[in-house]
């Protein structure tokens, strides 16, 4: 890669960097591209030139980290094997990731993309949501998951450990999110399984 390439991919990192903090700690809204290009010490023409707006920047952000979640889901199915031990990953994985990036899963989790980015669809109908609720669907199929409605098994098994994320970047829950995970996975469980 040429010392250009490499000073382009410092630019977008720093400007992506400071976005996330500052939408995650002010807000969208009550953020502007001068904040930003302060926070990144870099100047806002390189933010026009790398992300078009503000809402081309928000727009990259938000298809960078569904496209980790993506990842993320894509590997725990390669890898796991049945529907529970596939669901149980996720969850464990979802719950490091809100440990070492809060921000992140916050914006993933608190943004109301839609305000800022209209033709986004909801967090919930984008393509990791959905592949999520792919998982249930085949674990119905394989007799693992009982026969009920996919967005309920979904919100069943995949809601409390949300809920969880979102209480920990609320500061309520006082330990770590990895040292809830049996517990909090013992009743999603329950609430899908067959047995």
């Amino acid at each position: 890669m040429s010392v250009a390439a490499l000073q382009q991919e410092d630019t977008r990192t720093l400007v992506l960097g400071a976005a996330l903090r500052l939408f995650t700690e002010k807000g969208y809204f009550n953020t502007s591209v001068h904040d930003i290009g302060r926070t990144a010490g870099v100047s806002i023409g390189s933010i026009y030139h790398h992300f078009g707006d503000k809402e081309g920047l928000a727009r990259t952000l938000y298809a960078a980290l569904t496209a980790r979640m993506q990842h993320l889901i894509d590997g725990v199915v390669r890898r796991e094997g049945s529907s529970h031990d596939q669901a149980r990953e996720l969850v464990a994985r979802l719950f490091a990731w809100a440990e070492a990036e809060p921000r992140e899963m916050a914006f993933l989790l608190y943004a109301r993309h839609r305000e800022f980015l209209p033709n986004e669809p909801p967090v919930c109908a984008s393509r990791p949501f959905a592949m999520m609720r792919e998982m249930i669907t085949r674990g119905i199929a394989r007799g693992e998951i009982r026969q009920m409605d996919v967005m309920v098994a979904s919100a069943s098994l995949f809601g409390g450990p949300i809920r969880m994320i979102t209480s920990r970047l609320d500061g309520i829950l006082p330990q770590p999110l990895p040292g809830y995970l049996d517990e909090v996975w013992d009743c999603a469980w329950r609430a899908v399984a067959t047995a």
